[in-house]
C-alpha cells in the first residue's frame, strides 16, 4: 500500500507541474508578474530548449533522448527502492526526482522545450535571468533527500 502512495504522489506531482505549465503557455510572452505580494519571486514564461540553463540547446535530439534515458533510470531505481523496507527518506527523494524528471521529459517530447516559469529577483543580473519550474524544484529537493539518506545511512553504519 505504501508503494502505491509513493507512485501516486509521483504521478500527482508530475501532473501538477504539467498542469501549471499548460496554464503558463497561455500567458503572453515577455510578461513578468510578481508572485502574490512577493517582490523577490516573479512569474514569467521561458521556453528552455536545452537542459539546465539552456545547456546543450544546440542539440535538441540529444537533450530529448538523454532526458528520457535519465528519467527511465530514475524510475527503475525508484521501483526497486519502493520494493524494499525502510529507506523512507531515499524513497521520498526518488519520488520527487522521478516527478521532476518526467515532467520535464514529457515537456521536451510534447512541446520540444521545457516551460519554465518561476524566477527570483536578486542583485545579480545573471541569477535573476534564471527561470525554473516545479519539476526543477522536485529534482533538487529529491537529490537533497537522497544525499541526506545516504549520509545518515553511512553515519549510522560508521557508528556501529
Amino acid at each position: 500500500m505504501k508503494n502505491l502512495f509513493g507512485a501516486g504522489a509521483t504521478a500527482f506531482l508530475t501532473c501538477l507541474d504539467m498542469a501549471v505549465k499548460s496554464e503558463v503557455e497561455k500567458w503572453p510572452d515577455e510578461e513578468e508578474k510578481p508572485f502574490a505580494d512577493s517582490k523577490k519571486i516573479v512569474l514569467r514564461k521561458v521556453h528552455n530548449k536545452g537542459m539546465c540553463m539552456s545547456l546543450l540547446k544546440e542539440y535538441p535530439q540529444f537533450v530529448k533522448y538523454t532526458s528520457l534515458v535519465m528519467a527511465a533510470i530514475l524510475t527503475v531505481w525508484d521501483i526497486l527502492c519502493l520494493r524494499k523496507k525502510g529507506s523512507y527518506l531515499k524513497k521520498a527523494g526518488l519520488s520527487l526526482g522521478v516527478a521532476g524528471a518526467w515532467s520535464n521529459t514529457l515537456d521536451r517530447w510534447m512541446r520540444g522545450y521545457v516551460v519554465d516559469y518561476i524566477g527570483f529577483q536578486t542583485s545579480d543580473e545573471k541569477l535573476t535571468k534564471i527561470t525554473y519550474n516545479l519539476g526543477d524544484f522536485f529534482l533538487a529537493a529529491g537529490s537533497i533527500l537522497i544525499l541526506l539518506s545516504e549520509f545518515l545511512h553511512n553515519f549510522k553504519k560508521g557508528s556501529e
